[in-house]
């Protein structure tokens, strides 16, 4: 009996369930061994790979678009016209507000984009990764130019990168390459037309909120 179809197979197999183990809805993921178990992508939204600066989003929104300002802003004409995801009355629309602090998975970019089970960490998953990973700047990620930062888990040893795509304000693209902002799904719960995000440079690593009208970077995750 030819034994080498059956090695061949068993092969691709094994490498099949490599991949398949790694990876949801054609995405690929990382386990940084983190407390809660949660998996990180290894790329952007809107990106192939890692290095890749992929699409900004405002927040709360599901496709790109040419200027990221209150005029275009799904959810609210101006700061204090909020229509939805307000804590606070005084910001709302005619008075509006609800007890919305997360983004509901249909205004989720990351599940628009990629479905399955993938979403935009919450700012409490954004803490774990920084308090729990070594973050290491870099300025040639992979001796290609790109700047970012190296993530890597503290309990395995194993790595994501997020590179400094900068962000969006109205129709210009600043400090790509210098700064990363990287959306959660949290709002500022005491000034809803903020949302919380991370924010870093070479020489900072921060939480911070910023205008839900600006195009941001999305990192997506995975709990299955």
């Amino acid at each position: 009996m030819n034994k080498l179809p059956c090695l061949v197979a068993t092969l691709m197999c094994s490498t099949w369930c490599i991949i398949a183990q790694n990876s949801s809805n054609g995405h690929e993921w990382i386990d940084l061994g983190l407390p809660s178990g949660l998996k990180w992508a290894t790329c952007n939204v809107g990106a192939t790979k890692p290095e890749e600066y992929g699409d900004y989003f405002a927040w709360g929104e599901t496709v790109t678009k040419i200027t990221y300002d209150w005029s275009t802003y799904k959810y609210g004409a101006a700061y204090d016209k909020l229509t939805k995801y307000c804590t606070n009355a005084l910001y709302g629309l005619d008075n509006f507000a609800n007890s919305k602090t997360i983004l509901d998975i249909e205004d989720d970019a990351a599940n628009s984009d990629w479905g399955g089970n993938w979403r935009i960490p919450t700012f409490e998953e954004w803490t774990e990764l920084r308090e729990h990973c070594i973050w290491t700047w870099t300025a040639n990620y992979n001796n290609i130019g790109i700047s970012g930062y190296i993530v890597t888990g503290k309990n395995n040893g194993k790595s994501i990168f997020l590179p400094a795509a900068g962000a969006y304000n109205d129709d210009d693209l600043d400090d790509a390459g210098s700064s990363g902002l990287y959306w959660s799904s949290s709002i500022n719960m005491t000034d809803p037309y903020f949302a919380w995000h991370v924010r870093f440079s070479a020489d900072l690593l921060f939480a911070y909120s910023v205008g839900r009208i600006y195009g941001l970077s999305i990192r997506p995750v995975l709990k299955e």
